[in-house]
């Protein structure tokens, strides 16, 4: 399985300024975004890692270096990271095509081990990984359910038939197959010139395209999204203690 990762935004919304450091660098007890990333994918044997770069690629590029994974980290560069999230995206094409499975990540997450582990045991071949929880914010990316398959994925959505709603935790496993259908639809926005949408819509039309496109529940799971000021003093004050030491890696 090849896992891909997007990790070019500036991070305006965390309010740092134009020198802050990409989210993967946020430190939390010591160690970076990317390690915690990178020892959580070893104990499940992930070990081929493409990250899509932008801002201060270099400070990601050092971070690599600095905990020797060279070997497992290959980066790609979006030059246009600052205007087009969808067009970070286009730059996993070759891993979408690669005839693998794909884990896919958003690379500005805390979370618990065991968020991972749900979403690779789940029995879909496809599957995105979602948390029930009571309230869900504006700025979340919601999943709307109707007799456990996908009928809606996107910000604002107005679907009104639909018996269950949950927030998309940025991660999500791709067949083979299906990522060679999600590549070729990334390729059609990209042609059509339709690059200023938010990414995750050439996403929602595999996904709603998909019967059998499973659901991961990671509720009750310590996670957080980093994109605002209250949300790296969630992940420090409340996630971050509430996440459990990984296992004996597996063999």
């Amino acid at each position: 399985m090849r896992v891909a990762m997007l990790a070019a935004g500036v991070g305006t919304r965390l309010g740092m300024g134009e020198d802050a450091p990409p989210k993967v660098l946020l430190r939390f007890n010591g160690q970076t975004l990317l390690r915690r990333h990178l020892d959580i994918l070893a104990h499940f044997g992930l070990f081929d890692l493409t990250m899509v770069v932008g801002h201060r690629a270099d400070a990601i590029e050092r971070e690599i270096a600095a905990l020797g994974a060279q070997e497992r980290v290959t980066t790609c560069f979006n030059p246009d990271y600052r205007s087009s999230s969808l067009l970070s995206l286009w730059q996993l094409r070759d891993v979408l095509r690669a005839g693998e499975p794909v884990l896919y990540m958003d690379g500005d997450v805390l979370y618990d081990w065991r968020l991972l582990d749900r979403l690779l045991s789940a029995p879909q071949a496809d599957c995105i990984l979602i948390d029930r929880k009571g309230e869900l914010d504006l700025e979340c990316l919601e999943v709307r359910l109707r007799g456990g398959r996908i009928v809606g994925f996107g910000k604002g959505l107005t679907l009104e038939e639909y018996d269950a709603r949950a927030e998309w935790i940025g991660f999500a496993r791709f067949s083979a197959a299906t990522a060679e259908r999600l590549a070729a639809a990334i390729e059609g926005y990209v042609r059509a010139g339709r690059v200023d949408v938010i990414y995750e819509e050439p996403m929602r039309d595999v996904m709603l395209d998909t019967p059998d496109f499973g659901c991961a529940d990671a509720t009750g799971l310590p996670w957080t999204e980093i994109d605002f000021p209250e949300d790296l003093r969630r992940a420090r004050s409340e996630t971050l203690p509430r996440l459990v030491d990984l296992p004996p890696r597996y063999e």
